[in-house]
């Protein structure tokens, strides 16, 4: 064999390719007779009948890239035919490496540096490329050539714009005729540049940091846009296409969170993020991470310092776990299909050379902290120690390092053909051809079988890895979300799932992995994670809108202040996940209240909860155990408000799974604010009195109205208050060291308590509080002295007043008071009353609602003409003539439901009467899903597809068009009742 140092592309004995086609080798015979003229050199090879002109003839014909290159630069075969090739190669590199100098050592434009390095690298990639196809090279001199170029030519860029910043004035270079050294610039080779692997049309990936202690800087409040503008432009010196081609596409994602970092960040932040936040699939990155540019003896140190993250002394279960997960995301089903060859991905499909490294990344990151000898970074060294250590048999090291050779081999080719960073094998057959020439097979039979061979002896050794390893289930298929670039066959498993966007659901895992959330900042916590993340994707891909459903999920882990807890109840409760998903994919508003409030999720760990129906009687003795423990009056309402909130929340749940119905979350939230309004007022009287002491004889009562008196509170209802007061009639002011007289004494309780339900604070709002229906409306004083209330009452209320008095109903207070207040209700709806009057006002009332309050569309069920203001004018009207016609009027706080069956059985027709309550009903489960799930009203067009299967399922449709319908049908119906009914 001839020496290394004399190879020579003239020294072939045989053509170790076969010819291709005759249209190529007529095409490759003319452009060697056009080159030759005037080039003695070339014309004498032409006249020859050597193997080394068949060689160069055949390699022109199977590739047009080096045919092109050499027609357009005959000089670099002119040069090659005299010239050793490691001679010429070396030049060649010398050349780049000092590409960025000038003769007075001044810095070059950027056009200048950018020409030189496309020449060098069109040179050394037509030098590298013929002594690969000649087979003077082997994989290992093709990949360790192209590694060397490739670091002179960052090394030369790098140089360069560390000389022009100097020249700037942006930094002072310890050298300027040395400018990486002791610059504190670490460049780090990634990948296959980082174990001098680089193959034929290669990206090169880079990690770029700086140290601020370096004293390069003139201003270190500049650096972070100083460095992200030198690595901008060091993009573009080096990939960028001119007219002299490209030196490399470049890529920087490696770096530590590349969505959230510049491009080139502190080394001691680099070593913050791995040491805190760094991943498996990051540490198997810097397996490979070599020092190729800047300054080398500081990136020897931060490669040093960085060792302990990468090679762990020891490692958990879970950490394992998490690898062998990495392992199996990749590529491991045996039997599955056969291995094709047409179209095969060459470095990522089955068999392919990612399975080869990663199967010796894989035990390097187990076994490399205690063993030093397995922190190699080339491939084939690396089979050979797993040997020589006893990891792996030395049949499975030489098979691998076999396929190794010949999978790269077969990926030069494809690059080759057209200088395209491509590893698929090409699909037609006359392309296919051309490869198994380059390789020197006889016809595409013989190189399809050795090339499945060897895919075959791969899958089966990276199969064997870790055969007792729990595998992905069959049908969830590929989910890979580690490094950068999505994963096409992840892309192609969450379509399968059921995502349209797989590639944004990728992106937003990636985040999770990256731990920008304080719910991922730990390891536990995205340990938990990875293993729950394919169940969660399958449930999520169920819904109907799965990519909206997730994203809700990714604003709720956004606002978590931990994760670990939920990540593992998660894992051991399938049903909870379910619900989640649930919550997600149809009621954006509950969604929200959990991002906002997490801790509304606590009460879900009940194993009862959607067993127990949430009624007053359950509701009370929570509510009191958890503010009992509170000592001052800003920490009850704030218990307050955490009760409150998950007790909504809760109540919410049940109805949301259909455990409770409309009408009881509605009597279920009445019940609750019952409660919470009850609460709020004990404590501003302990409040008010501790400030100005107790009025004597001074009782309070607050009286629900509209919704809250009739049991019919929605989620996002506000409250209807009147607050009613007596005292003492002697008693001028009250005892304490602020005294004050009554009116301003009860205007203050009233105040209070409005803050107490309707302040926002961290923990939120209680209750939005509305006080309109009080005497007098907005003009009348917000407490209302008991005896006010009942002169008001008789003799100056309007009719729409005692129309809202049918929904009276006193929530909390003094008991003789409550009692008093509703001695005046009774009166009232006992009066009888002049029913043309009564007919007029309500016909006035409405036909103002409907000028003045338009619906928006059918689906606004208060607004719409024969929708629940009509049912509940209808109820209400029955109510004040029901003396009139000689029946006793319901009590005031009576259900609408139940007004309506009570004295509809003899004021209506029964057929209407039906009609009415089942409108009531429908409009009723309906109204209560949508005010649960939404702030906004809600549109088909717009709803998550979750919500319209939730809306349709409340009134028992089986779509959207049916319940339209019946919708459009009860609200004319009704209409006709309500004048039906006016018209007696």
């Amino acid at each position: 064999m001839v020496d290394a140092t004399e190879k020579r592309l003239s020294d072939i004995e045989a053509v170790p390719i076969r010819p291709g086609s005759q249209a190529d080798a007529r095409v490759a015979l003319s452009v060697l007779k056009d080159m030759a003229k005037g080039r003695e050199p070339i014309a004498r090879l032409l006249a020859s009948d050597t193997p080394f002109k068949q060689f160069i003839l055949a390699a022109f014909a199977l590739s047009p890239f080096l045919r092109d290159t050499a027609a357009s630069s005959p000089a670099i075969l002119e040069a090659l035919l005299s010239e050793s090739l490691p001679g010429y190669l070396r030049s060649r590199i010398d050349v780049a490496r000092t590409a960025w100098q000038d003769e007075a050592g001044r810095a070059l434009p950027d056009a200048e540096i950018m020409s030189r390095l496309r020449r060098a690298r069109r040179e050394v990639a037509f030098a590298v490329a013929l002594a690969d196809l000649s087979r003077l090279f082997d994989g290992r001199e093709t990949t360790r050539w192209l590694s060397d170029f490739a670091g002179a030519a960052v090394s030369a860029a790098i140089d360069h714009l560390l000389l022009g910043a100097h020249e700037s004035g942006k930094f002072v270079l310890p050298d300027s005729s040395a400018p990486s050294v002791g610059s504190g610039v670490v460049v780090l080779g990634m990948g296959k540049l980082g174990a001098c692997e680089l193959n034929y049309s290669s990206d090169i990936d880079l990690v770029i940091f700086y140290d601020p202690q370096s004293g390069i800087l003139v201003s270190r409040d500049e650096a972070t846009e100083t460095f992200a503008r030198l690595l901008r432009r060091l993009i573009r010196i080096l990939q960028e296409r001119t007219g002299d081609g490209y030196v490399f596409r470049t890529d920087l994602r490696l770096r530590p969170d590349p969505g959230s970092t510049p491009l080139a960040i502190p080394v001691d932040a680099a070593m913050l993020y791995y040491e805190s936040r760094g991943q498996n699939w990051e540490r198997a990155a810097f397996i490979k991470a070599r020092p190729i540019a800047g300054d080398l003896m500081a990136g020897e140190r931060f490669l040093k310092e960085l060792t302990p993250f990468v090679f762990r002394k020891y490692l958990d279960y879970a950490a394992i776990a998490d690898i062998h997960s990495i392992k199996r995301q990749i590529h491991a089903h045996k039997g599955h299909g056969e291995i094709a060859v047409k179209g095969h991905n060459v470095k990522l499909g089955r068999g392919g050379i990612r399975e080869i490294e990663f199967f010796v990344q894989t035990q390097q990151l187990i076994a490399g902290g205690r063993t030093p000898a397995l922190r190699l970074r080339e491939t084939e060294a690396m089979l050979s120690v797993l040997a020589e250590t006893g990891w792996i048999d030395r049949s499975t090291a030489h098979e691998l390092i076999d396929a190794y050779w010949f999978l790269r081999d077969v990926e030069h080719r494809i690059q080759m053909v057209h200088d395209e960073q491509t590893h698929l094998m090409p699909e037609s057959e006359a392309e296919l051809r051309r490869i198994a020439s380059m390789l020197g097979f006889e016809d595409t039979a013989s190189f399809a079988r050795e090339f499945s061979r060897v895919l075959r002896t791969v899958e089966r050794r990276y199969a064997q890895l870790f055969e007792q390893e729990a595998r992905l289930s069959a049908e969830t298929g590929n989910l890979v979300f580690t490094g950068q670039q999505d994963d096409p066959d992840t892309l192609e498993t969450l379509k399968s799932l059921g995502f349209q966007r797989p590639s944004d659901i990728a992106r937003i895992i990636r985040t999770w992995h990256y731990g920008r959330y304080r719910a991922t900042q730990s390891v536990e916590a995205r340990e938990r994670l990875t293993e729950l993340t394919p169940e969660l994707l399958r449930v999520f891909g169920e819904s109907r809108r799965a990519d909206e459903a997730l994203l809700r999920f990714d604003q709720f882990l956004s606002g978590l202040p931990a994760g670990i807890q939920l990540f593992s109840l998660l894992g051991s409760n399938p049903g909870l996940l379910s619900l989640i998903v649930n919550i997600m994919s149809s009621a954006p508003r509950l969604a929200d209240i959990i991002a906002a409030r997490p801790h509304v999720f606590d009460g879900m760990l009940d194993p009862g909860l959607l067993a127990e129906l949430p009624t007053r009687d359950y509701l009370a003795p929570r509510i009191a155990n958890f503010v009992a423990g509170a000592h001052h009056y800003e920490e009850v309402l704030d218990r307050l408000r955490i009760i409150a909130a998950e007790q909504r929340f809760l109540i919410g749940i049940r109805l949301l799974t259909g455990s409770i119905s409309g009408l009881q979350a509605g009597r279920a939230f009445t019940d609750l604010a019952d409660l919470i309004v009850a609460a709020a007022l004990d404590a501003v009287l302990e409040e008010v009195c501790s400030a100005h002491g107790r009025f004597r004889g001074g009782r309070v009562a607050v009286v629900g109205m509209g919704k809250l008196g009739s049991h019919e509170l929605t989620a996002g209802s506000d409250v209807d208050l009147i607050l009613l007061y007596d005292y003492d009639s002697d008693a001028h002011q009250s005892d304490g060291a602020k005294p004050l007289d009554s009116t301003r004494y009860f205007t203050r309780v009233t105040q209070r308590l409005i803050a107490a339900l309707s302040a926002p604070t961290a923990e939120g709002v209680l209750y939005n509080v509305d006080m309109r229906l009080r005497p007098s409306g907005n003009k009348g004083p917000v407490a209302t002295r008991i005896t006010a209330f009942a002169k008001y009452q008789r003799e100056e209320a309007w009719t729409w007043e005692h129309l809202a008095l049918t929904r009276a109903r006193c929530i909390c207070g003094d008991e003789s008071l409550v009692g008093e207040a509703e001695a005046i209700f009774a009166e009232m709806l006992s009066q009888k009353r002049d029913i043309g009057k009564i007919r007029k006002d309500v016909e006035e009332m409405r036909d103002l609602i409907d000028k003045e309050k338009p619906p928006s569309d059918i689906w606004d069920f208060k607004l719409i003409p024969g929708g629940l203001v009509d049912i509940e004018f209808i109820a209400q009207y029955l109510t004040l003539v029901a003396p009139a016609k000689g029946e006793a009027p319901p009590p005031a706080g009576t259900h609408t439901m139940e007004a309506l069956k009570g004295l509809g059985a003899t004021l209506m027709d029964a057929n209407d009467l039906d009609t009415a309550v089942e409108a009531l009903a429908l409009f009723t489960e309906v109204s209560q899903i949508v005010r649960l799930c939404m702030d906004s009203d809600f549109d088909p067009k717009d709803a998550p597809a979750g919500l319209v299967d939730l809306v349709c399922r409340a009134g028992d449709y089986p779509d959207l068009k049916h319940l339209e319908a019946d919708i459009r049908r009860f609200s004319k119906a009704v209409r006709r009742i309500f004048q039906s009914v006016l018209a007696g």
